[in-house]
């Protein structure tokens, strides 16, 4: 059966007054397969969702054959509970009150195909089996994109969609999927949105965006042989809007026997760490590992934190503080956090909101807090969109966004959590040189997440691996990629 073409022509898309899509053509003949890449914002997800059929656009989308199956894969995994709602809030996934309230995996899956055996196989290949009967509040964001993709893989299509497949996903993960979609090329056409990098080995033709306009259709071998070698990052060397902090401490996190469980299901048990003042260490482990949970911990976001010996900022949790005390201390970034941010909330407001430690501003500002906010704005190129709603920007943007909101009460202790996920290389590379400048100048304590050497600041020298419910800490040393690449 032969495999569907695809012929763009004039793709347009405005959104109020903003020009989107700028007149997009290209071909894709039988047994070719695209990658969709550029920078931050340049259109990517646009161009993918008027493929797909997600939204309207001006020219013509034609397909080869009557009425072909599309499988969209969007970047995050969007599902109602079984009480009709869609609306989580950021702890929900550690409460198990709420399990009960969605479909487990296996339930999801099942509603795909009766193919038991088949489900089985892709839950093992993407190492999510022991979680087929969990429910889907409760899994990670590198679980829910891995159940996400083999949804998708679950299904037969003339044409699959990726948007951003690789976010997220540990290293294994990545090869995984990678090899799944290779497969698949064989009997569908593939149109992937990822960085060159990640590109499975089966695309033929990449379509590089920029600013909405096509900047160039090639041969993937003859894209590659045109890339520039580095990015340079300069940008952050001198402006860093942040005056030295004045909080005084000693060890900024402190875990005594720490164990987590639901039920009978253990996360992990018995870790014991110790982060003082103005160390920087890289929280790894697969996805599922336990790093979010142990992350929800430090910020107080987990109702198991008080049922804990965890110590913060020299004091033990529990005895009197309240969690916005702490929470004042921390600065932030989740993958997940601007998913539960109001859609009508500017990007002033979101930043803003970092001074409070909410999701929202219900509070005036201070004269020197607008200047602050004014000042983050100008220096990650956002001040032009100050009052555009979060939501209309471009992922990348959105966690442009919140990483001000992590950074504008300047914070003694930084937690970030996979905080480049969506920043083209550009951004990734001039952020690193941010946190670096951050730790070196000003001494911040940091502990990071990341699945990938280049996201990683060159001040990181400690690693903090959860593995099988247990930890295990050490040294960077020279064979850097070994040690970070999990």
């Amino acid at each position: 059966m032969p495999q569907t073409s695809i012929i763009a022509k004039n793709i347009r898309i405005d959104r109020q007054s903003n020009l989107l899509l700028n007149d997009i053509s290209f071909t894709l003949n039988e047994g070719e397969h695209l990658l969709i890449t550029g920078s931050s914002g340049s259109g990517k997800t646009t161009l993918a969702k008027a493929l797909a059929g997600k939204i309207f656009c001006k020219g013509s989308i034609l397909f080869s054959g009557s009425q072909p199956k599309i499988v969209f894969v969007e970047q995050h995994y969007f599902f109602k509970t079984l009480s009709n709602t869609k609306d989580f809030y950021y702890q929900q996934r550690y409460n198990s009150f709420d399990s009960d309230d969605a479909l487990t995996v296996m339930q999801e899956l099942s509603k795909i195909t009766g193919d038991e055996v088949l489900i089985v196989e892709l839950l093992m290949q993407l190492a999510l089996l022991h979680r087929k009967d969990d429910s889907l509040l409760h899994l990670s964001g590198g679980e829910h994109k891995r159940f996400q993709l083999i949804k998708a893989f679950l299904q037969d299509a003339d044409v699959f969609i990726f948007d951003s497949p690789f976010t997220g996903l540990d290293v294994s993960s990545r090869k995984m999927v990678r090899e799944l979609i290779e497969k698949r090329s064989s009997v569908s056409t593939i149109i992937v949105i990822a960085d060159i990098e990640d590109a499975p080995s089966t695309l033929t033709y990449v379509a590089e965006l920029d600013k909405g306009n096509l900047k160039s259709f090639a041969g993937i071998k003859e894209f590659q042989q045109a890339l520039p070698s580095s990015f340079q990052a300069s940008r952050f060397s001198d402006a860093i809007p942040l005056q030295e902090d004045s909080v005084e401490f000693n060890v900024a996190v402190k875990f005594e026997n720490v164990s987590v469980a639901y039920g009978e299901k253990k996360i992990f048990s018995n870790i014991n760490w110790e982060v003082k003042r103005g160390e920087r260490w890289l929280l790894k482990g697969a996805n599922g590992s336990g790093k979010s949970t142990l992350i929800g911990l430090i910020t107080g976001d987990h109702p198991q934190a008080y049922a804990n010996n965890i110590f913060l900022f020299d004091r033990k949790r529990g005895s009197g503080e309240s969690i916005w005390d702490i929470k004042k201390k921390v600065g932030f970034v989740s993958p997940e956090l601007h998913w539960y941010f109001d859609k009508t909330i500017s990007i002033y407001n979101t930043i803003a909101s970092g001074f409070f430690d909410t999701v929202g501003l219900y509070r005036a500002l201070l004269p020197m807090q607008h200047q602050v906010v004014k000042q983050w704005l100008s220096f990650l190129n956002l001040a032009s969109k100050a009052s555009e709603p979060l939501y209309v920007l471009s992922n990348s943007e959105q966690r442009l966004t919140l990483l001000a909101r992590a950074l504008v009460k300047n914070p003694p202790l930084l937690v970030l959590d996979e905080p480049c996920q969506g920043l083209d290389e550009q951004q990734v590379s001039e952020f690193v040189a941010l946190i670096d400048g951050l730790c070196e100048r000003m001494s911040k304590t940091l502990i990071y997440v990341s699945h990938y050497e280049s996201e990683v600041p060159g001040c990181v020298d400690k690693v903090m691996l959860l593995e099988n419910g247990h930890e295990e800490k050490y040294l960077i040393n020279i064979k850097r990629s070994a040690a970070i690449a999990v």
